[in-house]
């Protein structure tokens, strides 16, 4: 399989590598093959990114799951009562 992509990890070059696959740039894949337009170009998502669970409806609103910005992940700390319906009620 060949991977091309912007940059590389080492560690995810030796990886690709030792599986039998090759690491190339998208400069070296133009080289390759200038017309080539048999290739798959795959894309991530652009709402992948971790700050995007933050956005939408507020996050104490019923059946939001908005993560909420909080300051620690303790039993205290927006997990209390109605957020589980083991502690008295969820909304």
């Amino acid at each position: 399989m060949k991977v091309t992509t912007l940059r590389f990890t080492e560690i995810a070059r030796t990886r690709i590598e030792k599986a039998g696959g090759e690491c190339l740039t998208f400069d070296k894949l133009a080289l390759r093959a200038p017309l080539d337009i048999t290739r798959v170009l795959l894309r991530g998502s652009p709402k992948a990114h971790e700050a995007v669970k933050h956005f939408g409806p507020a996050p104490g609103i019923p059946h939001s799951h908005t993560k909420p910005y909080v300051r620690a992940k303790g039993r205290k700390f927006e997990k209390a009562r109605g957020k589980r319906n083991s502690k008295g009620f969820r909304v």
